[in-house]
């Protein structure tokens, strides 16, 4: 099956990527119920599963309109980031100030002549104050569940952003297009897009002002499309580098020695770490360090060629640079790194 969604120059104008803490949280939810979907995920899965044995999570509400085999979601659960990356809290403002002829259109859309979950039902007959109970279940699943890694996982995002926004200023929309996915490309000001989850009679009714393009960890492998919205039309595609959320570098004892004893035990820890982008912040609270002492320590792995350092708006990110996982590989006995790490890892830029 393939989807063309035609944009014209107003339409490409309008483009802009965003980064979602709330359609990160969303998506993530069905990996609750399906681990399987997405190998790159299962680190967090396990982590979930096992967090909720120790203390449940009621999500009467969401879940019964996230987790479902039917094709779509209520597209309102997933409004079109306004901002480029705004915080949770705007986002789920956002989500309760849905007009209530919305709401009612989109589960119609999704939920038809078949039966309707109960959570369904309240938010057709009450959608003000279902949509508040449904904001209060995701801010504390949010809070318990993606919060802890959100940091790890913004970094990766936002490393994406960068890689993406150097191939739009170098090659145009036909080379952003073609990179985001397999099955995404560019074809005289048309965007066709194949092996979508979707029905041959599901046409994408473009919104307002262009597509928002938004990297996920979770939406990994796929990509996917909102068919109709009142905000703009958003477009989710598989971070580069995701599997660098969840996977660190696993040495064992003598490897870690081995790097230690080139570099010093603070500099192997911070190669290790900058397998997955950071700034210089995020690695000072990860490691329990000063920022001025990560700092320092950074300046000499990048003068090394161990580090790369890219700019993201107000952000600088680092990450370890091919030299340096040639090193931490290097210091591995056997096969080294973990294949599906090793292929992943310098995708993040």
């Amino acid at each position: 099956m393939q989807l063309v969604l035609e944009l014209d120059v107003a339409d490409l104008a309008g483009t802009r990527f965003a980064i979602s803490p709330l359609h990160e949280t969303l998506r993530a939810l069905p990996l609750l119920a399906k681990p399987a979907r997405s190998a790159v995920n299962r680190p967090w899965v396990r982590g979930a599963l096992a967090e909720l044995d120790r203390r449940a999570l009621r999500l009467p509400r969401v879940w019964p309109l996230i987790v479902t085999d039917l094709p779509y979601w209520p597209e309102f659960l997933f409004p079109a980031p306004a901002v480029r990356a705004p915080g949770l809290d705007a986002e789920l403002v956002s989500l309760c100030a849905t007009p209530d002829d919305q709401v009612r259109a989109s589960l119609r859309r999704v939920f038809g002549g078949g039966p309707w979950p109960d959570s369904a039902t309240d938010l057709f007959e009450r959608p003000r104050e279902t949509l508040a109970e449904i904001a209060a279940e995701v801010a504390d699943y949010h809070d318990r569940l993606i919060a802890p890694h959100w940091e790890r996982m913004r970094s990766v995002l936002e490393a994406d952003i960068g890689y993406h926004a150097e191939l739009l200023a170098g090659g145009g929309a036909r080379a952003l297009f073609s990179d985001l996915h397999p099955g995404l490309r560019w074809s005289e000001g048309k965007l066709l897009m194949t092996d979508a989850d979707t029905g041959p009679d599901d046409p994408v009714t473009l919104g307002p002002d262009g597509l928002v393009l938004v990297p996920s960890v979770f939406n990994w492998p796929d990509w996917s499309i909102k068919k109709a919205t009142s905000t703009q039309t958003t477009l989710l595609y598989p971070a580069r580098g995701a599997a660098t959320v969840w996977a660190p570098v696993e040495a064992s004892a003598g490897a870690a020695t081995a790097v230690e004893l080139l570099l010093g035990a603070p500099r192997a820890r911070l190669l290790e770490a900058l397998c997955s982008p950071a700034t210089t912040t995020a690695l000072a609270r990860r490691l329990g360090v000063t920022p001025s002492a990560v700092s320092q320590h950074l300046v000499v792995l990048h003068r090394g060629g161990l580090v790369d350092r890219r700019r993201s708006g107000r952000t600088v990110l680092y990450q370890t640079s091919e030299l340096g996982l040639a090193l931490l590989d290097g210091a591995l006995p056997g096969s080294g790194l973990k294949p599906e790490l090793r292929s992943g890892l310098r995708s993040g830029w």
